[in-house]
C-alpha cells in the first residue's frame, strides 16, 4: 500500500487482515509444531492405547454379476477393532465421511459414553523454541492414504471446530505399509469370507462385510492382542491384562 502511495500504520493493515480472517491464529506455529509431533508419534511410536490411532481405506469388489463395489472400514490401531464397515458404489469424500462418522458412534456407543473425547489422549503443546509449555487434549488420528476422497473437502469437514474430536494424518506416497493394519484386514476380509462364497450383487457384499465384521471383532482370536477378539481386546485394556493378582 505504501509502494502505492497509501499513508498506512502497520496496525492498520493487521487489523484490516483480521477483519477479514486473513491473519494466522496466535501460537499458529507451536500449534503446527504439536501436529509434527504427533505425526512422528504415530508412524514412529506406535500408542499401545484404545482410540489414539485408527486407520481407513477402501478397498474394491467386484461381484458375480459384474459390479464393481467400494467397501470402506475403519480399525482401531491398537485392539484390531472394527469400528466401522460400509459398502457403496463410490468411493467419494462423502462415502468416507460416512463411514467415519459410524465408526465414532459405534466407539461412543460400546463404552458408554455421551462425548468419545472422554476417552482421548493428551499431547504436549511446543512454543516456537521446541520447549513444552503444556499439554492439550489429543485428537484421535484418522490415518489415511493420499486418495482424493481423504484429500477433498467433504473429508476435511470431520475436523472442524474448536476441539476436534479427530485429526487427519496422510501416508507418505507409495508408503502403503504405514496403513498396514487396514490392509490386512482387507486381505483377511476377502481371503477368509468373500472370496469362499457366491456373491451376486452389492446387497449382498453388504450383508457378507457386515456378518465377517461379526465374526472377526467377537469370535476370531488374533495374535497380535494375546489371542483375543478384538472386542476384547479394545473393552479391556491391554497394558492392564495378565497382571499378578496379589
Amino acid at each position: 500500500m505504501r509502494a502505492d502511495g497509501h499513508d498506512v500504520t502497520n496496525s492498520s493493515v493487521q487489523r484490516a487482515l483480521r477483519r477479514r480472517g486473513l491473519l494466522l491464529p496466535q501460537g499458529f506455529r507451536a500449534d503446527r509444531k504439536s501436529w509434527a509431533v504427533l505425526r512422528r508419534r504415530v508412524f514412529h511410536d506406535p500408542p499401545t492405547e484404545r482410540n489414539r490411532v485408527w486407520q481407513t481405506d477402501f478397498s474394491e469388489f467386484e461381484t458375480a454379476n459384474g459390479g464393481i463395489w467400494r467397501i470402506s472400514a475403519v480399525i482401531d490401531y491398537v485392539t484390531k477393532y472394527c469400528l466401522a464397515i460400509t459398502v457403496t458404489p463410490t468411493s467419494r469424500g462423502r462415502d468416507a465421511v460416512n463411514c467415519i462418522r459410524q465408526a465414532v458412534a459405534e466407539a461412543t456407543h460400546l463404552l458408554n459414553l455421551a462425548d468419545l473425547r472422554q476417552d482421548r489422549g493428551v499431547m504436549d503443546v511446543y512454543n516456537d523454541h521446541d520447549e513444552i509449555i503444556g499439554r492439550t487434549p489429543a485428537p484421535i488420528a484418522i490415518v489415511s492414504d493420499n486418495g482424493p476422497c481423504y484429500r477433498g473437502k467433504d473429508f476435511q469437514t470431520l475436523f472442524t471446530g474448536q476441539d476436534p474430536l479427530l485429526r487427519h494424518i496422510r501416508t507418505r506416497v507409495k508408503t502403503p505399509q504405514t496403513n498396514g493394519v487396514i490392509e490386512r484386514f482387507f486381505e483377511t476380509l476377502k481371503y477368509e469370507h468373500l472370496f469362499r462364497g457366491y456373491i451376486c450383487d452389492g446387497d449382498a457384499l453388504d450383508m457378507e462385510a457386515h456378518h465377517f465384521r461379526i465374526i472377526y471383532n467377537t469370535i476370531r482370536p488374533h495374535q497380535a492382542i494375546q489371542d483375543r477378539t478384538p472386542k476384547q481386546a479394545y473393552l479391556n485394556p491391554i497394558n492392564q491384562e495378565n497382571l499378578p493378582i496379589s
